[in-house]
């Protein structure tokens, strides 16, 4: 790797699994120190064993007492961090639904890791990067939060677009004291968890219809534009979405 991220010491949220597993081993490859965070500890540190520069913290974004052990063990251990990936997320398949038939208790659970688990984590990112010089936080959004993509996923879709409006106001009011804040959108992308859920060959074919480039995503496409965005590279961006979503949401 080009060790792009030299210097930099990063916190990535929900890393133990899928995309915020390959953003924490892309950044250790590219020269950053990395804390691995993840609601199951043992997911985190299969992503650090053997790794120099990497720190495995149990943390649970839908709890602020988590967060907040999670930000201060990282300091702690000199891991002070100017670089915050706000990765996780929940989607419950099977359950969430369209309106009319959507429970209260998944649209809360759905609600409090994706939209309030984003806001704990804007909440302390910041105020570590305050006490920093700055820096980039970076959060995870999705297709469902910009058009009507998930309109099966009512929970869903109205956390991401939360959480994207979010991303912008915060961006607005810390621009001034050295604080970027973007949001990356990936598009369908294969992880075990999308293969698990994503139905048949003739489910997946219709899925890939609808994407312009004719193939999934794969962490790897993710990869390279988080790590552009938590470079000295992207200096001049904060607001902005990114979208990796093979043109999907151009159609």
């Amino acid at each position: 790797m080009s060790g792009r991220l030299e210097g930099k010491t990063a916190l990535v949220t929900g890393a133990g699994s899928g995309i915020g597993r390959g953003v924490a081993e892309r950044f250790l490859a590219e020269g950053a120190r990395v804390v691995v965070t993840d609601r199951d500890v043992v997911a985190a540190r299969g992503v650090t064993e053997g790794r120099e520069g990497a720190l495995a913290v149990a943390l649970d974004v839908a709890d602020e007492a988590s967060v907040v052990a999670g930000f201060a063990a990282a300091a702690e251990a000199g891991f002070t961090p100017d670089v915050v990936v706000a990765n996780a997320g929940v989607q419950l398949f099977g359950r969430d639904a369209q309106v009319a038939d959507l429970d209260l208790e998944v649209w809360q659970q759905t609600i409090a890791v994706n939209l309030t688990g984003t806001f704990l984590t804007l909440k302390h990112a910041v105020r570590a990067l305050l006490a920093g010089s700055g820096g980039s936080i970076v959060l995870t959004g999705s297709p469902t939060g910009l058009n009507g993509e998930g309109q099966d996923f009512t929970a869903y879709s109205s956390s991401k677009a939360g959480m994207h409006g979010m991303a912008r106001a915060v961006a607005k009011a810390y621009a001034g004291r050295g604080i970027r804040v973007n949001t990356v959108v990936p598009g369908y992308t294969e992880t075990p968890l999308v293969s698990a859920i994503s139905g048949n060959a003739e489910d997946r074919a219709a899925i890939i219809s609808r994407i312009p480039l004719g193939r999934p995503g794969t962490a790897a496409d993710v990869e390279g534009i988080m790590v552009y965005l938590a470079s000295d590279e992207s200096g001049y961006a904060t607001g902005a979405i990114f979208r990796v979503d093979g043109g999907m949401t151009t159609l």
